[in-house]
């Protein structure tokens, strides 16, 4: 296991480049957002232009040199992807180049969003079968490929144990996990106990991670809540919240997980300034410790 970070909580404290910022913070993994352009952030600007463009050779190539030159590893790349969206061949087109990209670029894993518009509207048979579909179709579009797809408990349908076993159980292939989030059954609603529960039971799954908390009053903590109940309230730094991290890491570590612990703190925004920067360190830190 490693540490790493998204991209966007780096630049959320405040760093105004990713090689400021993952040097502050010690970090050498970053999580890479790839746009529907087949952008991704680059380390530092390059002649003025603050992304690589993966669409081309020369971008892909840029790319792959500074990143080695800096000695700084994509840990993942982060699809917004739409399975409901209204030009889905374009879509898939576009998931499949990102799928590519990463098995050329030596990308450890792809993270797919489980959220789909419309989602609640649609019956659960319709859901899971239009999500199964089109893994399909990106597997074998990318049959000759290993890079593992971690759908990440996210949203609505995302954070149902039941989507996700339907999904897995559908597509039926090894290359598919997830991109397990550590909160977010936890945000959906669910107790903490059924949230370690969930997450020991797709243990074996995890693909990819990413860490975050929430510290709720001891009262509701064994309550079902509404999803996102007060959320921007009592998001915590990582080490500060109800879920013990030190028990999940055990879980993931009794499964055979072996790759980053993906820092995604979205209790920045409740601080200001140099703050966010020593709340982000301590994340950090605090993740190596439980390595």
């Amino acid at each position: 296991m490693d540490v790493s970070v998204r991209d966007a909580v780096v630049l959320h404290a405040g760093y105004p480049t990713l090689k400021e910022g993952l040097a502050g913070l010690e970090v050498d993994a970053v999580e890479l957002t790839v746009d529907r352009g087949l952008r991704v952030r680059a380390l530092t600007p390059v002649e003025g232009e603050a992304f690589f463009d993966l669409s081309n050779p020369s971008g892909v190539e840029s790319f792959r040199r500074q990143y080695e030159s800096a000695g700084i590893r994509p840990a993942g790349f982060l699809l917004a992807n739409n399975f409901n969206a209204e030009d889905l061949e374009a879509e898939l087109d576009w998931v499949i180049r990102a799928v590519r990209l990463a098995e050329e670029l030596g990308v450890p894993a792809v993270r797919i969003d489980s959220a789909m518009r419309g989602e609640r509207e649609m019956p659960f048979e319709a859901r899971v079968q239009r999500f199964v579909e089109c893994l399909r179709r990106v597997f074998d579009a990318t049959s000759n490929a290993k890079v593992p797809l971690g759908i990440e408990n996210h949203g609505f349908q995302g954070n149902d144990p039941a989507f996700l076993d339907a999904v897995l159980e559908g597509v039926g292939n090894p290359r598919l996990g997830l991109t397990l989030d550590t909160g977010n059954f936890y945000w959906r609603g669910h107790p903490l106990s059924r949230v370690y529960a969930i997450i020991e039971h797709f243990a074996p799954h995890v693909k990819h991670t990413h860490v975050k908390n929430i510290a709720y009053p001891p009262e509701v903590r064994e309550q079902e809540r509404e999803m996102g109940w007060q959320y921007g309230k009592y998001v915590s730094p990582i080490p500060e919240g109800d879920i013990d991290h030190v028990r999940v890491v055990k879980m993931l570590k009794a499964a055979g997980y072996d790759r980053d612990l993906c820092a995604e703190d979205e209790s920045l925004g409740k601080f200001a300034g140099e703050e966010r920067r020593q709340v982000l360190r301590r994340d950090v830190d605090y993740l190596k410790s439980l390595i």
